[in-house]
């Protein structure tokens, strides 16, 4: 696959990154994709390695040795084909291609001893030159079959889903709680990773698919006022599971986690504590033109944020942009190695330093350190949060150890939580009367035979529904295979791919 000596011949190149100073102040894409010879020269370096571990690493399996050559042969032609290989695969190459982590860069048999090749960033390239040159069409089944299938929730998951089904000759419908449509990629991923007319074309070409969408509904009763309530939910109306299952032959609960880990800590209540997914929502509605009445603001303001995932980095970055005047950021475990033991973990996803471009634009991080209370402040600042307290920890034999003598108290004028998600929203599984595992997703197995089935006759769940927290990419994979077990339930037989 590409050229033989290429991987000896070539370095890897990294995409472009706008100045900080720049980048902060809109909430425009700053990863510039690199340029067709930049590109053919990474294609080049992809190994006929025999074992292709890059494809196993991939959680939709791209084939991606295959537009690695076809991206270095460089013609239009091959380039052509390269996204038609690429879409075999994957639905949305433009969503993966900037935000996905790549692990199968880290299984990539180059990165053994050396740089792995830049797969994501031939991806990202792709993708680009395929809209650009107007390569990506609406595929229209052109028979129809006469099953009607619900989709519940317009994420990642969901949308591929609806796609595969669209084109199998199925008539889909889906059902969104937010007046936009896209889930968590429009509502938790902040703009400046990924711009959101990104989305809405995807959109149109499924619209001309065949895929018709409801927008301001949610599945089940309306919830009552409160803060999980509010994470991207603009809906204006409710639909019963009970008409859902009289008016189509199949459900599919597609929504994401939103669950958000809490941290139970004295001061919790006060003012000025919020989930991350208070927080980005409203920045992200903010960009699309929304007017938000006492939208949380980072403006000026010393900014604590708990949790070192994406979902942390992504508050950092928001923080940034809207003025910070500090950012810290907590993670509970210790600080991981900066190079990973290659020959140990390899091809596996590694445990090690991560530092993102929301870290370089400004942020301190602090390991191994547990948050003991928030503290209120006085006078006008009564009820609200003005710091709070903490205390170095380690880790012996999987449990954690409090240090005495390392507490220590950070001004904080605005905390955001971002400890992860523990389960999707509870009212739709209980609307269905799925049965849930023992994280409070809807269990549903993966075997070919009957997978993605739940314990209701007819209702499948896929992507965060059913497996919890996870990437986009996770999520692209349940809803194309959990499209495929629909299919073969409707019709005895399916020609869509696992």
């Amino acid at each position: 696959m590409g050229k033989v000596t290429g991987f000896l011949e070539y370095e890897r190149l990294e995409e472009g990154y706008a100045p900080v100073q720049v980048r902060l102040k809109n909430w425009k894409e700053f990863v510039s994709s690199l340029n067709a010879e930049q590109a053919r020269q990474q294609g080049a370096r992809c190994m006929d390695c025999g074992t292709p571990f890059c494809t196993s690493g991939c959680p939709v399996n791209n084939i991606i040795p295959d537009f690695n050559d076809l991206v270095y042969r460089g013609t239009p032609e091959h380039w052509r084909a390269a996204i038609e290989v690429l879409h075999q695969t994957n639905n949305f190459p433009e969503f993966t291609g900037r935000v996905c982590p790549a692990p199968c860069e880290e299984a990539c048999t180059l990165n053994v001893n050396d740089d792995p090749v830049g797969i994501k960033s031939i991806e990202h390239a792709i993708i680009d030159r395929a809209w650009a040159e107007g390569w990506v069409e609406p595929q229209a089944a052109a028979v129809k079959t006469g099953k009607t299938v619900a989709v519940v929730g317009s994420g990642p998951a969901g949308l591929a889903a609806a796609q595969q089904l669209a084109r199998a000759g199925h008539a889909v419908t889906v059902f969104e709680k937010g007046s936009r449509l896209g889930g968590l990629l429009r509502y938790g991923i902040p703009d400046f990773k990924m711009e959101k007319s990104h989305i809405d074309r995807r959109i149109e070409q499924m619209r001309a698919e065949g895929v018709v969408f409801r927008t301001g509904v949610l599945v089940g009763a309306l919830p009552e006022e409160g803060p999980a309530s509010k994470v991207g939910n603009d809906a204006r109306e409710s639909v019963a599971a009970a008409k859902l299952l009289a008016d189509f032959d199949a459900v599919l609960l597609a929504g994401g986690a939103e669950t958000s880990r809490d941290l139970p800590v004295p001061g919790r209540g006060l003012d000025g504590v919020h989930f991350a997914m208070e927080f980005l929502p409203q920045q992200n509605k903010v960009v699309a033109g929304d007017t938000i009445k006492g939208q949380i603001r980072a403006d000026g303001k010393h900014v604590i944020v708990i949790g070192g995932g994406d979902t942390g980095s992504d508050c950092v970055g928001t923080s940034n942009r809207q003025g910070a005047a500090s950012v810290t950021q907590f993670e509970l475990l210790p600080m991981p190695p900066e190079h990973e033991n290659k020959p140990l973990v390899w091809p596996y996803w590694p445990v090690k330093l991560r530092t993102s471009s929301s870290h370089e634009e400004g942020c301190e991080r602090t390991f191994a350190i547990a948050t003991k209370e928030f503290i209120a402040g006085s006078g006008k600042n009564k009820g609200r949060v003005a710091s709070l307290k903490t205390v170095q920890v380690q880790w012996e034999g999987g449990k954690m150890i409090e240090l005495p003598g390392t507490e220590k108290v950070w001004k904080a004028d605005l905390v955001l939580l971002a400890m992860g998600f523990t389960s999707p929203v509870a009212s739709v599984l209980e609307a269905f009367g799925v049965e849930r595992d023992g994280r409070g997703n809807a269990k549903a197995h993966t075997e070919a035979a009957g997978g993605y089935k739940t314990s209701v006759e007819k209702v499948f769940a896929a992507g965060d529904m059913r497996r919890g927290q996870s990437l986009v990419v996770w999520a692209i994979r349940e809803g194309r295979q959990a499209a495929r077990a629909v299919d073969e339930f409707l019709m005895g037989r399916t020609t869509l791919p696992r």
